[in-house]
């Protein structure tokens, strides 16, 4: 960035002045000292490095070449030809800066110990409107019959004049700079992945692809967009990547769906025949279901086990079905309708286990029960109180609940329960039986 601040002579680099005509400039003010001059103008020389470095940097910059040598359009194009418009004057005031300046130093330069008429030239150069500012900055309602006045500014003015159109230049530069760095490379995957999309489209032989069609349009708007005006895709100060990441989700989703179409078609027998096991296993674990809920319905008093549907026959036609789609070569849609078959079937896999799991958990369980019951029976032997009365009454009622058919479970369950604490009442003496 230019230096803007106050110079060694005293004068504000902020100070402005209006266009005055060609035949005079503001006086200077009194004359500065040997000692004065010698400072301010060591300062502006300093200035005058640390400006050329600056305007150096800004021409190698790499978003400087990318404007320059881009073919623009929309909001970049217009912003870009205010930026070369404010660096063309950059370099044209700075030419008229060092103009002046190195009229100063020659000045400087004639003796040792200047007299009052260098001491005069010297302060009216540093300090007085001795810059003539580039033509083409007046506007048209301040110029006159006779042409554009011609307005004059001091060095340190001119410096301020050439900080601002150095900073709002460089910050279109950085801001598309910015911009091209964090758009082209999405685009570019976005791109790579359309091609990797379109080889697989090729590789299926289906003809033209709609989805990747309207896609690859898409992107080629996108890209037109992004490598001509990258500045209409910035929202506060942050490129927008929300199309592209949307354009690349969707050919990603693409992507893998032609995939596995190709995958289905290079396997197609051995996939179906995976999903022809896989059925075969549903129509068994239904059978099984169905034995199992047969035996509890019978064994069991109330079970709550719903009568499930077979889904494996209706599974087998559409597995069927899937021949025809492979004669026409919609080998899409037969990867779609595999995908959701290959679901289908596990679900229904796993419902009929569940199904058969809710049957054979209640059997068990009544075989818990009677296990329990027999443990607690040889308890009651191992504490001397077999020919208890109450006991053997106990025993007994759940006993004959446990081997009817069909089985209370609830009471069943209730009773073991009882008899087991009127067991731990006996061995704890507590007397308490219920």
């Amino acid at each position: 960035m230019l230096d803007r601040t106050g110079g060694s002579d005293g004068t504000d680099r902020h100070r402005t002045r209006g266009p005055v005509t060609e035949h005079g400039t503001s006086g200077a003010g009194a004359p500065l000292g040997r000692e004065a001059i010698d400072a301010s103008l060591r300062g502006l020389r300093a200035d005058r490095e640390r400006i050329s470095a600056a305007l150096l940097d800004l021409d190698g910059h790499d978003g400087f070449r990318l404007l320059d040598g881009a073919s623009l359009e929309g909001e970049t194009w217009r912003r870009w030809n205010e930026v070369q418009d404010r660096v063309a004057l950059l370099w044209r005031l700075f030419a008229e800066y060092q103009r002046v300046l190195d009229e100063a130093v020659a000045v400087r330069a004639r003796r040792s110990r200047p007299d009052a008429d260098d001491l005069a030239t010297l302060t009216r150069l540093l300090t007085g409107d001795a810059v003539e500012m580039p033509g083409g900055e007046i506007p048209l309602e301040q110029r006159t019959l006779l042409g554009p006045p011609v307005e004059r500014v001091t060095l340190r003015e001119a410096v301020a004049r050439m900080s601002e159109a150095f900073e709002r230049a460089a910050a279109v530069i950085a801001a598309a700079d910015a911009a091209w760095t964090a758009l082209l490379v999405p685009l570019e995957a976005a791109e790579e992945a359309w091609r990797e999309t379109a080889r697989l489209a090729q590789r299926l032989g289906a003809g033209r692809d709609p989805v990747l069609d309207r896609l690859g349009r898409e992107l080629t708007a996108l890209g037109r967009t992004v490598r001509t005006d990258p500045l209409s895709q910035v929202r506060d100060g942050v490129a927008d990547t929300a199309r592209l990441d949307g354009v690349r989700g969707e050919l990603t989703r693409r992507r893998d769906e032609l995939m596995a179409a190709v995958e289905v078609r290079d396997g197609y027998d051995a996939r179906t025949r995976e999903l022809a096991a896989l059925i075969g296993a549903v129509a068994d674990a239904e059978e099984e279901a169905r034995r199992a809920r047969t035996t509890v319905v019978v064994k069991i008093v109330d079970p709550g086990v719903p009568e499930a549907s077979p889904v494996a026959a209706a599974l087998g036609d559409r597995l069927v079905a899937l021949d025809a789609l492979r004669t026409s070569g919609r080998w899409s849609d037969v990867a779609a309708r595999v995908a959701d078959l290959d679901r289908a079937a596990r679900a229904a896999l796993a419902s009929a286990n569940e199904h058969r799991a809710l049957s054979t958990g209640l059997l068990d369980r009544r075989a818990e029960l009677r296990g329990r019951l027999g443990a607690y029976q040889a308890k009651a032997a191992r504490l001397g109180l077999v020919e208890d009365d109450e006991l053997t009454r106990l025993h007994a009622a759940a006993k004959d609940l446990l081997w009817s058919a069909p089985c209370d479970l609830r009471r069943a369950t209730a009773a073991v329960a009882q008899y087991q604490r009127a067991i731990n009442a006996a061995e704890t003496g507590t007397g308490t039986r219920r």
